[in-house]
């Protein structure tokens, strides 16, 4: 019987310095029970864990980019989230080889060591390996009708900038709660998810979520990591019926890799997917394909404002239209004047 494991991982791992973050994790079974939850910090840590625990027919989860092949800019799967989810108010942070967060493709590579196998999502899991793929909660979230959210995500993780930070906290406790209410409610979904099957699950679904930033951070890691799993059941139960690929069509990585996103998706939330791409070709920001690009930047283009400008556009559109932090809007203030002498002095 497989089990699913969920790990939302702590992109940045730690140093001697600065410790990781907590990252999450849990395991499911077929029957939707929680029969393991905790937390792990650290990269060496979460795969010391999972290569201890996974066995081969089990399936793994994990919040975190698991194949970073750009050199700047987004990944394509990371496109298609805001495509794809944005009227629900879904976007995704972009992730590049730039980036310092690489404690996604860090994790894959200690499991692939271990024997684990990665895979995009597009076809069933090997039954004699551990399978691992990427996921992002919030379209299981908004991708899944069970948990009810029709018409935008729940704010249940960055504050509410358009309001005071204490009123923000409340506001945000109060959308995690709703979601873990709709979570337990989730024990005679297809497949299931049992909130109440173990006690640290109970206890997210029975407490109060905290206000203070460092307690509602550890109860928010292991509610993701318990959507990680949960993911992986749909995946692992419904296939391309109920889940759909994000960046399939990207450039695989030397390995053959593709840097995809698992997505449980409805109707309204999907387009045909592409072609696989052909090593070597270039896949364009709506699928299509053509003859590959260089691995630089175009000259002229500074990959490091770039790759802000992206950031800080996930950051805009991640902030549901509310006025904007005065740092941010300093940061993209800077940018734009930025971009304008860049273009005056290109013309």
């Amino acid at each position: 019987m497989p089990r699913f494991f969920g790990v939302d991982l702590a992109w940045r791992d730690g140093t001697p310095a600065r410790p990781a973050n907590e990252t999450g994790l849990a395991v499911i079974d077929e029957s939707g029970a929680v029969i393991s939850a905790g937390w792990e910090r650290g990269v060496d840590a979460v795969a010391a864990w999972l290569i201890a625990s996974a066995a081969p027919g089990d399936v793994i989860a994990i919040d975190a980019p698991l194949v970073v092949t750009n050199a700047a800019g987004m990944r394509q799967a990371e496109r298609e989230v805001g495509s794809r989810y944005g009227a629900w108010k879904v976007a995704a942070n972009p992730m590049n080889l730039a980036s310092p967060l690489q404690g996604g493709a860090a994790l894959r590579a200690r499991l692939e060591h271990a024997g684990f196998h990665y895979v995009d999502g597009s076809g069933p899991p090997p039954a004699d390996r551990v399978s691992m793929f990427e996921c992002y909660p919030y379209t299981t979230i908004v991708g899944m009708e069970e948990l009810g959210y029709d018409d935008r995500r729940p704010r249940y993780k960055r504050l509410d900038p358009a309001v005071s930070r204490t009123e923000a906290r409340v506001l945000r406790a109060a959308a995690c709660d709703q979601l873990l209410e709709r979570m337990a409610g989730l024990d005679r979904a297809d497949p299931p998810l049992r909130m109440r099957s173990h006690p640290l699950a109970a206890a997210l679904v029975d407490d109060d979520s905290p206000l203070l930033d460092a307690p509602y951070k550890h109860r928010e890691d292991l509610l993701d990591a318990l959507l990680c799993a949960w993911t992986a059941s749909i995946w692992h139960r419904h296939g391309a019926t109920r889940v759909q690929v994000l960046g399939l069509g990207a450039e695989p990585d030397e390995a053959g890799r593709r840097p995809t996103i698992v997505a449980p998706a409805r109707p309204m939330q999907r387009v045909a997917e592409p072609e696989p791409a052909a090593p070597g070709s270039r896949v364009d920001a709506d699928g299509a394909t053509g003859p590959a690009l260089a691995s630089e930047p175009p000259r002229g283009v500074d990959p490091g404002m770039l790759a802000r400008v992206l950031a800080l556009g996930a950051e805009v559109q991640a902030s549901d239209g509310h006025r904007l932090e005065p740092t941010l809007r300093s940061e993209l203030a800077e940018l734009s004047a930025r971009i304008v002498r860049r273009l005056a002095s290109e013309h």
